[in-house]
């Protein structure tokens, strides 16, 4: 394939860009307290993962 014969103006390179964004994390509730948090990972509050505790709390 040959090189491009013209360069590609900004404004078209940035309406080609615009669908590059970043999506917002989703949250979900835990299981055991109820609070929310990033999805396959230990929950901050109470310290389970996957219906075990995985790390003990000192509340």
């Amino acid at each position: 394939m040959p090189p491009p014969k013209r360069r590609h103006s900004n404004q078209r390179t940035r309406k080609r860009r615009t669908h590059w964004k970043l999506s917002i994390p989703g949250h979900t509730k835990c299981n055991n307290c109820g609070e929310p948090k990033s999805p396959h990972t230990v929950c901050s509050s109470c310290g389970y993962y996957a219906g075990k505790q995985v790390i003990v709390m000192n509340d």
